[in-house]
């Protein structure tokens, strides 16, 4: 019984914890609504895009940053090399969509050792307006995507950020990444907005350009290794805070495989690990896992049934995430628990990777991410 005393309690405190997360994260998250453009004058958004390689959806969201419902924007295309196979689905969208003032731009400026920010540097300096949103290319934009971004911005904001929700998912593992962005990752950062402790998401984020100019530009995001982490405590550090869109905005995920999974969640676990300790600490608390096995344990002292035990822990669990997932207009299928399971059985190792060495996957590299430094080194993948 001295066992249940324990487990009993602290599974307990998980579970509560882990729903009123969900709670929090729920009255800060609104379902998509259309936000009709500004009647008066807006201001002018320049929106930097940093492209490599093509991936399932691209032509799509490429169309859809030709198409948002804003009276004067700009696209300015990133890519590294010019040989890169997107270079000719950009100058087709370019072409198809004359009345949107585009271009491309190539070039890699190396200021770290984060090939994305890298690829940004050009497009900001090339940008013409005060308002500038750095895309991620496969953000899938919806029509009044910059009413979203400016909508969220208040007079004591930084930055505004949407984190991604993984939608259209194609196959089992494609759902646990679902599992992993939507009802995991979007609600805790949620959550955590909710709590005062907002942070920043690299795949949208809105600046205003001369408040970032005054304070370094771009480059001050070459601070640590991930620009989104760098963004936090730039902000923080100016008594401003991070900001959310309410509803964000989706990441068409297509087939995914569960290599491909391992492989980014292991780069942003390191990165978390790296970039803010203290945070990524506790991660190991956010899943099923640890409040089950403590349950189990506490069931197994007092005597009690063990699948029962599994069954009401795993309810308690779950069921609520999916509440989330259907109240927000997520991607919600039968097949969502046993990802969610899936997902929860990751994460402990995933946790572990996180505290170790080595190299990560990013895009095609081999990266090695120097905890002292925060720095990667990069290498060919086959080497």
């Amino acid at each position: 019984m001295e066992l249940t005393l324990i487990a009993a309690p602290l599974s307990a405190a998980l579970i509560l914890t882990n729903l009123a997360s969900i709670l929090l994260a729920s009255l800060q998250l609104k379902r998509r609504s259309i936000i009709a453009p500004p009647a008066g004058i807006a201001p002018a958004v320049s929106i930097v895009v940093p492209a490599r390689g093509v991936e399932p959806f691209t032509e799509e969201t490429l169309e859809r940053a030709f198409s948002l419902d804003w009276p004067r924007y700009e696209l300015v295309f990133c890519v590294a090399h010019a040989d890169d196979p997107v270079v000719r689905l950009i100058r087709s969208a370019i072409a198809r969509f004359p009345a949107v003032p585009a271009r491309l731009l190539f070039g890699d400026d190396r200021i770290s050792g984060n090939p994305k920010l890298n690829n940004c540097v050009k497009g900001w300096e090339a940008a013409r307006h005060d308002w500038v949103i750095l895309a991620d290319s496969n953000v899938l934009m919806p029509r009044d995507y910059i009413q979203h971004m400016m909508s969220a911005w208040r007079p004591d904001t930084g930055l505004v950020c949407s984190t991604p929700i993984g939608s259209r998912p194609d196959g089992f593992w494609a759902e646990v990444e679902c599992a992993f962005l939507n009802t995991l990752q979007a609600r805790w950062q949620y959550a955590g907005e909710a709590l005062g402790l907002g942070f920043a998401q690299g795949k949208s984020m809105l600046w205003n350009k001369p408040l970032l100019d005054a304070n370094g530009g771009i480059r001050a995001l070459a601070a640590e290794i991930a620009e989104d982490a760098a963004a936090t405590k730039l902000v923080n550090g100016l008594g401003l805070r991070v900001n959310l869109v309410a509803a964000p905005f989706e990441q068409p995920l297509g087939r995914r495989t569960l290599g491909e999974i391992w492989s980014r969640q292991a780069r942003w676990a390191r990165l978390r690990r790296v970039t803010f300790p203290l945070f990524f600490a506790p991660e190991i608390l956010t899943g099923v896992a640890v409040p089950l096995v403590l349950a189990l344990v506490a069931a197994a002292d007092a005597g009690f049934s063990l699948p029962l035990t599994a069954i009401a822990v795993l309810t308690a669990a779950y069921l609520p995430e999916c509440a989330l997932a259907s109240a927000k207009g997520w991607y919600l299928s039968w097949r969502m628990i046993p990802a969610m399971m899936a997902r929860d059985c990751i994460l402990p190792a995933m946790w572990v990777r996180g505290w170790l060495g080595g190299a990560v996957d990013w895009r095609g590299n081999a990266m090695t991410i120097r905890t002292k430094t925060a720095e990667l080194e990069e290498t060919p993948s086959g080497a």
